[in-house]
């Protein structure tokens, strides 16, 4: 097979940001070398100045495949992931049908899954309040990890968990060395701050805010610390919204607990004071909080309390949003953005003095470590999959519709200037997404941790 040299003034890569060349042989990155040593044979792909970054990865993605594909899907959920420089997702284990909790409901997801993906994938084993007895199980036919809820997740099918039955998983969550991945918020101070609000004004964005209140996601993350000292597990916080936490989780990673931390980017670049009344596209959960706390998300990420930054891709038909009513009550709590996340990122990224080289770590690295394909995901280095997108920095845009790509045009991104273009997504040295376009059909494959455990 010939040899493959991709060339760029700004490679991006663990030591820093170079001029390079990625000499790919087959699937796999071979070596990055100083340009002047490219190998004669080798066929060269100059980029120029455009950044080459490692192919990203979004461990927190619901593709709602098999079952609720009207919703989104394998192909445009790769399609999107694709366009937005993504060469890996893990979905979640819910809004599926049947939800992600067992080895049969896994092996109905995978069958969904063959020959549609655009980008590698795998999928996250649920914990819910009665399959206890199946979570060692699906640990030994490859996922990657679990996820839990402490409050109703919105949708029936997939089951919250109270402290009692998080007990009763947790001595075998310990036992397979995997993290456990928990919607951190209480229903207490969120039923106590509902109440108060019933006769409210339920278009108006501050109505919902303080219908979940921080005091929410500070009670589940307290009561999961000490849970995480009890257990001794592998804890990971998904989708941090409440700075107040900050400091707490600090201290936890002082004492040598094993927790790591998320957040997305809404919680990174909106704020709830520019929210319009009835504007339903923008709500998620955990809220999305006052600009203040953006800039203290801000500042845990350049402390390295929170880790990595991914979606929460969470789509919905476009009626379950609730647009013509404008009812934050009712509309569905989700916001999609995997073709949008690396230009949303280095908007605001890049004016607090960040580098590519710390998004790459959000985005790719650290997200491959919790995910467990930090061996071939998320680094271009040699030995690794030659996943990489072509990103220009240094380029605007206006967010539409047509660069959407996932199944329903759903944004609250739409008409925004950002700042950053993904060229192009080359997943195993092959093109994915160019220019707007998707060549070849689809090669994704799935990532089963257990029988990549068992080959190195």
């Amino acid at each position: 097979m010939e040899l493959e040299a991709f060339l760029s003034r700004r490679v991006v890569t663990p030591d820093g940001i170079w001029p390079a060349a990625i000499l790919v042989d087959g699937e796999k990155i071979q070596a990055v070398v100083p340009q002047d040593q490219v190998p004669r044979d080798a066929r060269v792909c100059d980029f120029g100045e455009a950044a080459i970054l490692p192919g990203l990865v979004d461990s927190h993605v619901h593709i709602n495949d098999p079952g609720r594909a009207d919703w989104e899907g394998f192909e445009t959920a790769t399609y999107a992931a694709a366009a937005g420089g993504y060469t890996f997702l893990v979905d979640m284990p819910l809004n599926c049908l049947p939800a992600t909790t067992t080895v049969a409901s896994l092996e109905a997801k995978r069958t969904a899954a063959e020959g549609r993906c655009r980008v590698d994938w795998a999928a996250w084993g649920g914990v819910v309040e009665d399959n206890q007895a199946d979570i060692e199980a699906l640990a030994a036919v490859g996922v990657p990890g679990f996820k839990c809820f402490l409050i109703h997740p919105g949708i029936d099918g997939f089951t919250m968990v109270t402290e009692q039955q998080l007990r009763a998983a947790l001595p075998a969550v310990a036992r397979t060395g995997l993290p456990l991945l928990v919607h951190s918020e209480l229903p207490g101070p969120i039923d106590t701050a509902t109440k108060t609000l019933e006769d409210a004004d339920w278009r108006s964005y501050s109505t919902y805010l303080q219908s979940r209140p921080q005091e929410a996601e500070l009670a589940a993350i307290r009561l999961l610390l000490s849970l995480c000292r009890e257990y001794r597990f592998r804890l990971h916080i998904v989708h941090l919204a409440a700075s107040e936490a900050l400091h707490e989780l600090k201290a936890a990673r002082s004492e040598g607990l094993a927790v790591t931390v998320e957040t997305c980017p809404h919680y990174l670049h909106l704020t709830s004071e520019t929210i319009q009344d009835g504007a339903t596209a923008f709500k998620c959960a955990p809220p999305i909080r006052g600009r203040e706390n953006r800039e203290m998300l801000w500042n845990g990420l350049r402390d390295g309390v929170i880790d990595l930054v991914v979606t929460d891709h969470s789509p919905c038909p476009p009626e379950m949003k609730r647009f013509k009513e404008g009812n934050f009550r009712t509309a569905w709590g989700g916001i999609s953005s995997l073709s949008m996340a690396l230009p949303l990122m280095w908007t605001e990224a890049s004016r607090r003095g960040f580098t590519l080289l710390d998004v790459a770590r959000w985005t790719a690295e650290k997200p491959a470590q919790l995910a467990g394909c930090h061996m071939h995901k998320g680094k271009i280095e040699p030995g690794f999959d030659a996943d990489f997108v072509l990103f220009d920095a240094d380029s605007e845009f206006v967010v539409s519709e047509e660069r959407l790509h996932y199944r329903h045009a759903v944004s609250p991104y739409i008409g925004e200037r950002l700042r950053g273009v993904v060229k192009a997504t080359y997943l195993r040295g092959k093109p994915v997404f160019v220019e707007g376009k998707f060549p070849g059909s689809p090669m994704g494959r799935e990532f089963r941790l257990a029988a990549a455990s068992s080959k190195e």
